[in-house]
Parts: C-alpha cells; sequence; structure tokens
C-alpha cells in the first residue's frame, strides 16, 4: 500500500512564553526539540496508523534564536519510508507577531520506527512521489543513510586506523600526548 505525503503532513503553531525561555531569555533548544520529536511522533503515526518511537535523529542546527512572544510553526512530511521506518523532515520557523517578519530557525530529520501493539516492528505504507521535492527528499534520504553507514563503520574501534587520521587533527584545538 502507498500513500500520499500530504495525508500525513502536520503544521502546528505554538505561542513561546517565558517559561519556554533559557537564562538569556531566548527559547530553549531542548524545548524545541520536544516539539520537533512531538510532531515527528505525530506525522509518522497518521502515517503508518501505528504508534511510533524515535530511532535517529539528524543533525539539528540551530539557524536562528527564538524569542519570548513569537509563534513558532513546526511542520512535518514523510520524507522517507523503509520496510518498518520512515524518515520525518520537520521544519522550524519563527514569527514576530508585531512586524511579521518570520526566520528559519532550523530544520532535521527523524527516523521514526512504526510498532504494533506488543512493541514489534510493523510495516508503513511506502509514499506516493507526485513531485520533483518529493523524489529530492526521498533520494537525500537514501544518501544520508548510506553515508552515516560508512562513517559509523570507518571509526568503529575495531576498524579505526588511526595513522590514516593522524594528520587530520594537525591545526586544531587538540595536542596529542601518547
Amino acid at each position: 500500500m502507498f500513500k500520499s505525503t500530504k495525508e500525513s503532513q502536520i503544521t502546528i503553531t505554538e505561542l513561546m512564553l517565558p517559561s519556554h525561555s533559557n537564562f538569556s531569555g531566548k527559547i530553549h533548544g531542548g524545548y524545541i526539540l520536544n516539539l520537533m520529536d512531538q510532531i515527528a511522533f505525530a506525522c509518522a503515526s497518521k502515517h503508518s496508523r501505528h504508534y511510533c518511537v524515535t530511532a535517529s535523529v539528524n543533525r539539528v542546527d540551530f539557524l536562528n534564536s527564538i524569542d519570548v512572544g513569537e509563534l513558532v510553526t513546526l511542520k512535518a512530511s514523510v520524507n522517507y519510508t523503509g520496510r518498518t521506518s520512515m524518515v520525518i523532515g520537520v521544519r522550524v520557523e519563527s514569527e514576530n507577531i508585531q512586524t511579521g517578519k518570520t526566520k528559519h530557525c532550523n530544520s532535521s530529520y527523524f527516523t521514526m520506527v512504526a510498532k504494533d501493539e506488543n512493541g514489534k516492528n510493523v510495516q508503513v505504507p511506502g509514499i506516493i512521489l507526485d513531485s520533483e521535492q518529493s523524489i529530492r527528499r526521498f533520494s537525500r534520504s537514501i544518501t544520508r543513510q548510506e553515508q552515516a553507514k560508512k562513517r559509523s563503520n570507518s571509526f568503529k574501534a575495531s576498524e579505526f586506523k588511526m595513522d590514516e587520521y593522524i594528520d587530520l587533527l594537525e591545526g586544531h584545538n587538540a595536542k596529542i600526548e601518547l
């Protein structure tokens, strides 16, 4: 079975309150991560019609800070479907409600796994790729997965060859004392 990504896309908007701020008066990154995880869960669960768990989060870069009193909008969409997993793209934007100015705050990719009532992985519907953008997102997810596999294998303790990386450390804020 295949489903359109439009069927499971979710958007939420929330007012940022002082209780969400850190010591510098900006919205705490952990609070935003929590919202991102919630919307990724909702999107994945809506697509799969099953309870979903977060398997991994691929890179979260905080591009712009968010101020108390701004509206934060999170958008989630299924970018990729495997057998039991989905990659959910999440975009975070903030809006100053007085000026109307919006900022892209961050984007990230959540790998979510669908579970049955016994906690076992369950197959998810595939997605219908109906635009160049959906094909680009699906392809990017495949490439990201392949890069992650390469990264994790080359730095396994049993596979790591120090002499291949020692020159890489030159010019960095580290001192080798072996």
